[in-house]
């Protein structure tokens, strides 16, 4: 079955998403498809991709999340397969609120297990869904940003607009 392929502009630059019955695959800040295949699970990847002008809902949560909402962007639905504590894991980072990151041992107890530290931060590191499972907003202990697939400077540029948000609303 052919997957929908939408490859939309941001502040961010190019943000790319593979979708299939209205539930993103992989998405990531990319013009290359080829760079978000490689994290969707085999039994998920599509064979073909059709190229769409807009994901209808999927594609509005990306312009409301830039214009300053980013809850449309955790509605969206998300198809992701891994173990039981990575698949609990992406949902826990669904919850997780804007302008507010938590450590990876924070994010490792939300998830169910404190001890866990490593397995989270593989959560984080096999995510293929970006800003829909938002792992930008896990941050290391010492408050640095710790790694990001699409590389620091957006990372900060996510948390540092989910910030403004968190600031604007108090």
């Amino acid at each position: 079955m052919k997957a929908q392929l939408l490859t939309m502009s941001t502040p961010d630059g190019p943000f790319t998403i593979i979708a299939r019955d209205g539930a993103v695959l992989a998405s990531g800040w990319t013009a290359v498809p080829g760079e978000l295949t490689g994290q969707i699970h085999p039994e998920l990847l599509p064979g073909d991709y059709e190229p769409v002008r807009e994901l209808e809902a999927i594609s509005a949560a990306v312009e409301e999340f830039y214009a300053g909402n980013p809850g449309p962007a955790m509605e969206v639905p998300v198809r992701q397969k891994s173990g039981p504590f990575r698949n609990h894991a992406w949902e826990v980072l669904r919850t997780v609120v804007p302008g507010s990151p938590v450590t990876y041992t924070e994010y490792a107890e939300l998830s169910g297990n404190a001890r866990a530290v490593r397995a989270a931060a593989g959560a984080c590191a096999f995510n293929a869904a970006g800003l829909f499972v938002p792992c930008h907003r896990v941050i290391r202990t010492d408050g640095t940003l710790g790694g990001f697939r699409w590389g620091l400077a957006i990372k900060e540029s996510l948390l540092g607009r989910e910030r403004q948000l968190a600031l604007a609303v108090r």
